[in-house]
């Protein structure tokens, strides 16, 4: 079955970095659009940013020259490296993976990120 399966959260101070993985399963992943979502307590659940299958990204303004997405195809990987954290980083981060026409889109369940002194 599928399965995204996020790991390297945790507590990290302000300006320091973190690298979130994704490790996928079940479905053609060097076919899916990846990405990267945050839901911090009280708001919404956010896009951080996305990687195509053809490698092209995009982010959030708010992330902008500070999180880099990657993805490793060979190992059904999926990558986000965060550095210059921010308080308002703080966030349930989720894996995403989904095909262009929607109707595959699928979550993992999420690995916490703290970012505070």
């Amino acid at each position: 079955q599928v399965q995204l399966v996020e790991s390297g959260g945790g507590l990290v101070q302000p300006g320091g970095s973190l690298r979130l993985s994704c490790a996928a399963s079940g479905f053609f992943f060097s076919s899916k659009t990846m990405g990267w979502y945050r839901q911090a307590p009280g708001k919404q659940r956010e896009l951080v940013a996305t990687i195509t299958s053809s490698g092209s990204t995009n982010y959030a303004d708010s992330v902008k020259g500070r999180f880099t997405v990657s993805r490793d195809n060979a190992k059904n990987t999926v990558y986000l490296q965060m550095n210059s954290l921010k308080p308002e980083d703080t966030a349930v981060y989720y894996c995403n993976g989904r095909s262009q026409n929607g109707l595959f889109n699928y979550w993992g369940r999420g690995t916490q990120v703290t970012v505070s002194s």
